[in-house]
């Protein structure tokens, strides 16, 4: 990737854009950094946006810098939150950390990368560090940010925790000395927040560059896992390619612009002659990337079969339960094709729900296990139920 590409593709903002050219055509290496709060345990292709940007400035010679906020995740990033984030325990964090850097290296040369855990500085903070570092922002700053003032004017509470949030990211940059951060477009506050504390401090001002966010598989909200419209990394090959199957046809492009290297303005064009068979393109490429070539086709070929084909799936899991009897509401969740009996009776009574491939339309039906039944949910999850 050429080096202009850096500061245009997929890019939104730069701040400041001119100091930042200078700097790449100047040969020097920079610290870009970009930090990640372990809030769960899965990383999705929402985070791997700016994961790939940090990637393509590794290539180009600079260092990245990657930032785990095991301090940061237990207060909660308030940015694109309408209300504060449900706290997190040590032990919650040190669970979600576990595979944060193996799933990170799908994406990064971790050989190549500087990782620093926030912890190791933020906890060390007396109340009086704190104070001090406090002192550089104001109330009035805070509140002015775009998801603080929504919910003051729609009379929702803003916790004194959450104010504390943007200053000590911005202190991951202090001590860390970086020349940029990236991070999504509902970052710019906190990116900003440490340009504003390392001029405070007498360093040169990290420049900012902010990236679009990713809608997820409902096409409308940004991809979370608290929203349950998301593709995560560890998914296997064939739920991966079935939920990029999924995303509307007027996400292709940005997906393609996002999430790989493809050529756009090509993208763009076959995309209006035949948006599906781009988008099987788009999706065995991204399953290829974070699976193999191999894993990748043989997830085409099950979607054509399942899905255009109407067929199960060529393997299909088995379990048992210990009851002889229940209402189809309750088989849903206790087999966990649903989350919640309100999610089941919604599905049945959408027509989304098949036995022994019939459409099912009576929520309180009595479903007898003495023998093996099919149970199919949507299009794409298959699983076998007795008794």
């Amino acid at each position: 990737m050429v080096k202009n590409d850096l500061l245009t593709r997929g890019v939104v903002e730069v701040i400041e854009k001119d100091h930042l050219e200078k700097s790449l055509q100047s040969g020097k290496k920079l610290r870009v950094k970009f930090g990640i709060d372990p809030t769960a345990p899965d990383l999705h292709l929402g985070h791997t946006v700016p994961l790939r940007k940090l990637r393509q400035f590794q290539d180009a010679g600079h260092q990245a810098v990657l930032i785990i906020g095991d301090f940061t995740a237990g207060i909660g990033d308030p940015s694109g939150r309408d209300k504060a984030r449900p706290p997190l325990s040590e032990k919650d964090i040190k669970n979600n950390l576990k595979t944060y850097l193996n799933q990170a290296k799908k994406v990064l040369d971790m050989k190549k990368v500087e990782v620093h855990y926030n912890s190791k500085w933020l906890r060390k903070m007396d109340f009086g560090e704190l104070a001090r570092l406090f002192t550089d922002f104001t109330v009035q700053q805070m509140i002015e940010r775009e998801d603080f003032s929504a919910r003051i004017k729609n009379q929702k509470p803003v916790w004194m925790h959450e104010l504390t949030y943007p200053a000590l990211q911005a202190y991951d940059s202090v001590m860390v000395n970086a020349d940029l951060e990236i991070g999504g477009t509902d970052q710019k506050f906190n990116l900003l927040a440490g340009r504003n504390l390392m001029e405070k401090r007498g360093m040169k001002p990290q420049d900012v560059l902010t990236l679009p966010l990713l809608e997820g598989t409902d096409g409308v909200k940004k991809m979370s896992k608290s929203l349950g419209n998301y593709i995560a990394l560890n998914d296997g090959p064939n739920d991966m390619y079935g939920k990029i199957m999924s995303i509307s046809d007027a996400l292709i492009v940005k997906y393609a612009e996002l999430l790989t290297d493809l050529p756009l303005e090509e993208m763009a064009e076959k995309v209006k002659k035949d948006p599906r068979a781009v988008k099987m393109k788009l999706a065995q490429i991204i399953v290829a990337m974070y699976h193999d070539n191999k894993m990748a086709q043989k997830a085409e070929e099950e979607f054509v079969r399942v899905v255009s084909h109407k067929e199960a799936p060529s393997e299909l899991e088995s379990i048992k339960l210990k009851v002889k009897k229940l209402t189809l509401v309750n088989l849903l969740v206790e087999t966990k094709m649903a989350p919640s009996k309100s999610e089941a009776r919604r599905l049945v009574e959408q027509g989304g729900v098949k036995l022994d491939e019939e459409k099912q339309n009576d929520p309180n039906k009595s479903i007898e296990l003495e023998r093996e039944i099919l149970l199919q949910v949507g299009k794409r999850k298959y699983l076998r139920v007795s008794s």
